[in-house]
């Protein structure tokens, strides 16, 4: 397998780095380096922007508004936008929602919202963990039963990010309580102005307001919404993961952070020297350097068969090696930051907009500490890395 890119590869990214630097606002830019995250405003913008371009969706077939791109570009693309840096496409309608409808949903469901993801007219957030059902997501019991022309639902979902923005959730949830827990699950499309819904703010230890309760009662949803079969969204649910999961590697976003803490790490701490001068923090940054490297080629490689057709549609099981490393290095990289921080990083406040009031230490501190704190979601969400050892044991390994 030749890992090199082709001239026509490398000219591609030229083009979208040029892209990216004649049109990305330098406040997200600079937002961004900060490591603090864009506002709603800063997302929808810039998804419009390449959606104006035809770049907002680069991994739909051409005929649903699609680049037509090889898996190399689009590697390439999204390494160019993590590490520019810019904002991240919203991934509950791009990567997620979307191609589940494109591919199980009717021709209905396809001319109704994929237009409106592309430009994001709809914000869209997932509804999938529960109180008692996580990483055992199967085990969900949220309720929807059938009476006529709608489904009434009735539970609770957690951990739904950016909740609080979205006007559609896409939601599984059980239609058959008989059945084995896989059996009976579907997949519904819920208008969060629906009657019924109660959004409340989970806020977590970075101080951050990004994940929410969502709580169903007797909420009615026109049977039109449901994708696919009844009773076979946990096959859609495991689609949509399976694209989750390698997004989730965020290699763009571990190498912009890694350039960031080499220039960081030059710069006078408070006792007057430099982490770049320490031999443990050197050694521990080329560790992780060399870590990151061996996940993009393991990255090259899913893409390698995925431009093969090697796994023919199906989920690709390397997708949950992806998922580990990539939160492990994502993780790393932000342990990195904390120690060239140092007690700058112990005081702060918004860990979005505002600096520490009155400020202590560089500005550039600030967003650190919020960041670390964040990041020690990566290793749970999208299923937890220990489940990924589980599907990499079987699916691979044999075991």
């Amino acid at each position: 397998m030749d890992l090199h890119f082709t001239d026509e590869e490398n000219a591609f990214r030229a083009e979208v780095r040029a892209f990216i630097d004649a049109n990305l606002p330098a406040r997200t830019r600079q937002k961004l380096m900060e490591g603090r995250k864009p506002s709603r405003d800063d997302l929808v913008e810039w998804t419009r922007t390449l959606h104006a371009k035809g770049w907002s969706t680069p991994r739909w077939p051409v005929e649903y508004g699609g680049t037509g791109w090889s898996p190399i570009k689009q590697y390439i693309f999204l390494e160019e936008v993590l590490a520019a840096p810019a904002p991240e496409f919203l991934s509950f309608g791009v990567s997620m929602v979307g191609p589940v409808i494109y591919t199980f949903g009717n021709e209905a469901q396809k001319q109704r919202f994929l237009p409106r993801i592309a430009n994001l007219d709809d914000w869209w957030c997932q509804g999938f963990s529960e109180p008692g059902a996580g990483s055992d997501l199967a085990s969900l019991t949220t309720r929807a039963v059938r009476a006529g022309e709608h489904y009434t639902v009735n539970g609770q979902k957690t951990w739904t990010t950016l909740g609080q923005y979205a006007n559609w959730i896409f939601c599984l949830v059980r239609t058959n309580p008989e059945a084995k827990k896989q059996e009976g699950i579907s997949f519904l499309l819920i208008d969060m102005k629906t009657p019924g819904i109660t959004v409340r703010p989970i806020i977590t230890v970075d101080g951050a307001h990004e994940v929410n309760e969502v709580f169903f009662d007797d909420v009615k949803v026109p049977v039109e919404n449901l994708v696919g079969e009844e009773n076979k969204g946990w096959d859609y649910a495991k689609f949509l993961l399976s694209n989750e999961r390698i997004g989730i590697a965020r290699i763009g976003v571990s190498k912009a952070r890694l350039r960031r803490l080499r220039e960081l790490a030059s710069l006078p701490g408070l006792d007057g020297t430099c982490a770049i001068d320490r031999p443990r923090f050197r050694d521990r940054l080329i560790e992780t350097e060399i870590a990151l490297k061996a996940l993009e080629i393991t990255q090259l490689r899913v893409l390698s068969d995925e431009a093969k057709g090697l796994n023919k549609g199906k989920p690709n099981p390397a997708s949950s090696v992806l998922k580990i490393r990539g939160s492990e290095l994502q993780q790393a990289t932000t342990e990195l930051l904390m120690d060239v921080v140092g007690a700058y990083a112990l005081p702060f406040a918004d860990p979005h907009e505002a600096r520490n009031e009155p400020p202590v230490g560089p500005q550039w501190a600030d967003a650190v500490a919020p960041l670390y704190f964040n990041m020690r979601k990566v290793s749970i969400y999208g299923g937890s890395n220990e489940i990924q050892k589980n599907i990499i044991a079987k699916a691979i390994l044999g075991l």
